[in-house]
């Protein structure tokens, strides 16, 4: 998938490292902090207009994406560990299933706001 990638740093000197999770591109609007337990399940939608991020700090998941509008359209999984970001565009369907205890940073176009984020998501089965 395009859009898994892991972290890499940019600068390294003997205080540590600084890496990019987010490009200039893109219009961060919230950035929230999630922790979950293993065996829960989170999203199974879509998103009309936002583009979210996430980096896991701890743990590991299945993401699972189908792509809408494709007739016969299968499923994708991938595994993500920690240390590596998948961006979610808007328009693709997507299913997280937590394999571990995990804690990640999710950075997202548009408000988390109960009501605008219930307006912009669109719920649905992504295994099928």
């Amino acid at each position: 998938m395009k859009h898994i990638r892991k972290v890499k740093a940019f600068h390294k000197d003997k205080r540590g490292k600084l890496s990019y999770l987010t490009h200039e591109k893109m219009r961060i609007k919230d950035v929230l902090a999630i922790s979950s337990k293993k065996g829960a399940v989170r999203a199974n939608h879509y998103h009309k207009k936002d583009t979210h991020l996430i980096y896991l700090i701890k743990g590991k998941f299945k993401y699972i994406t189908r792509v809408l509008g494709k007739k016969k359209s299968k499923s994708k999984t991938i595994v993500i560990k920690a240390g590596e970001i998948v961006v979610t565009p808007p328009k693709l369907a997507h299913k997280v299933v937590f394999l571990e205890d995990s804690f990640m940073v999710v950075v997202t176009t548009e408000s988390r706001v109960q009501s605008k984020y219930e307006a912009d998501t669109i719920r649905l089965e992504v295994e099928k």
